[in-house]
């Protein structure tokens, strides 16, 4: 079979593309490097023939017309899972709803609902088997193609090929729009020195041949800067990020201790720069599975010494955890904190471990609270909760009774509310 000539006979205009989206549709697409931009920044030009149009995503990266702009309600409807700074600024429009799921059951519960129509994604080039790879993105997009009416991918020779369950076939795939944007690169994290501290109490908890789950942002940085002593870490974790690499690179990350997938990465994401990408392209190493299998608490809790490092907006005194919302205002998602916390609970020597600076706004406001903000929502059961640490030290949960927490969290706040913490506590009988 000639696949060359199936290629080039699916390969569209990015107008014919949107022809294929009707009213009353849903369109499912690919999620965070692998975000299907081409598509997406044009959308809104179809607006006066469409209404009620749902796009379902999460963390989008860009901010687009279809769902910024007030006149786009009734038209489009952005069904997100997770947050970011353009559907929180888009909220108020009415264009923007959260879609509340845990991830490694993301397309069953919302394809119990209804399935998509139209997905679109973003895929390598072809090789001459006819397979394209889905490059560094597999937390739903292969769920989602095999349900959908349409599969429409943009396809760039920019975006890594890489192993796992991540392949696509041309006869898969109904209409090709080709591009060659470049992927989004993450500026370089500058660590302070509170969250070196965070970083140091971290990796005092963190045992030679433990496999790691570790996000992006500042602490995730800081944990890794200060984990070169270690010995044969292993990598189980939802988002790849660059701190990772520089352990591989380092001899610390061999992953053959591990006890699920030895001697591999195994990620659903990836986020950082180009010599991350580039260390992603045909490397053996590295394995992309599905969302519904690398977040699955059944499967976390199979690695042994399974470590998971997140964050939270809020915390109370008795360990409930908010990691998506400021009050009753959406800020972000569930993501895989409750998963990977849930998962840890049946790995042998598992840590659930969750870390953030004491304060924000100069020292202002806590993030330990006697209680939940009315209307936060709780990401993570207090039943899950292992270690919370701070710049000031680490608060051991597990085991631990009410009071017994409310000392441990008490002694890692900022000294600046202690008092108050401790007011509040007797006052409430926080016990």
């Amino acid at each position: 079979m000639n696949y060359q000539e199936m290629y080039k006979r699916k390969v569209v205009s990015v107008e014919e593309a949107l022809q294929e989206i009707k009213s009353g549709q849903e369109i499912a697409c690919s999620l965070i490097a692998c975000e299907p931009v081409t598509m997406l920044s044009q959308l809104h030009t179809i607006k006066d023939r469409v209404e009620d149009v749902s796009v379902v995503t999460a963390l989008l990266m860009n901010e687009y017309e279809f769902f910024m702009n007030p006149e786009m309600k009734g038209h489009f409807l952005l069904n997100t899972w997770f947050y970011t700074a353009g559907s929180r600024k888009a909220h108020s429009h009415g264009t923007v709803s959260y879609l509340p799921l845990e991830l490694h059951r993301a397309v069953a519960s919302r394809s119990f609902f209804r399935k998509p129509d139209v997905f679109l994604g973003c895929a390598s080039t072809m090789d001459k088997h006819g397979y394209l790879s889905l490059s560094i993105d597999s937390v739903c997009e292969k769920d989602l193609l095999e349900q959908a009416d349409k599969v429409i991918i943009d396809v760039n020779p920019n975006f890594p090929r890489s192993y796992g369950d991540t392949h696509i076939h041309i006869s898969e795939i109904d209409h090709i729009i080709e591009s060659e944007r470049p992927l989004p690169v993450i500026p370089e994290v500058i660590i302070n020195d509170k969250e070196k501290a965070i970083g140091e109490f971290v990796a005092d908890l963190i045992e030679d041949e433990s496999t790691l789950q570790i996000g992006y942002g500042n602490i995730p940085m800081a944990v890794t800067a200060c984990l070169t002593d270690k010995k044969d870490l292993g990598v189980h974790t939802e988002l790849f990020s660059e701190g990772l690499l520089d352990l591989y690179e380092a001899g610390v990350i061999t992953n053959r201790k591990k006890t699920i997938w030895k001697d591999k990465f195994v990620a659903d994401c990836a986020l950082g720069t180009k010599r991350l990408y580039d260390f992603f392209d045909n490397n053996m190493a590295v394995e992309f599975q599905r969302g519904r299998i690398v977040n699955d608490p059944r499967v976390i809790g199979r690695n042994h010494k399974m470590v998971a490092i997140n964050s939270a907006l809020e915390i109370d005194l008795t360990g409930q955890c908010c990691a998506e919302s400021i009050g009753s205002q959406h800020y972000s998602g569930t993501g895989g904190h409750k998963e990977f916390a849930q998962g840890i609970q049946y790995s042998p020597g598992g840590k659930s471990i969750i870390a953030f600076q004491s304060t924000l706004k100069n020292d202002t406001i806590s993030h330990i609270v006697p209680q939940l903000t009315p209307g936060a929502t709780v990401t993570t059961s207090r039943i899950d909760v292992d270690y919370v640490v701070t710049e000031y030290g680490v608060a051991n949960l597990r085991g631990r009774s009410i009071r017994e927490r409310v000392r441990e969290l008490i002694n890692i706040a900022h000294p600046n509310f202690r008092d108050f913490l401790r007011s509040e506590a007797e006052r409430n009988q926080i016990w």
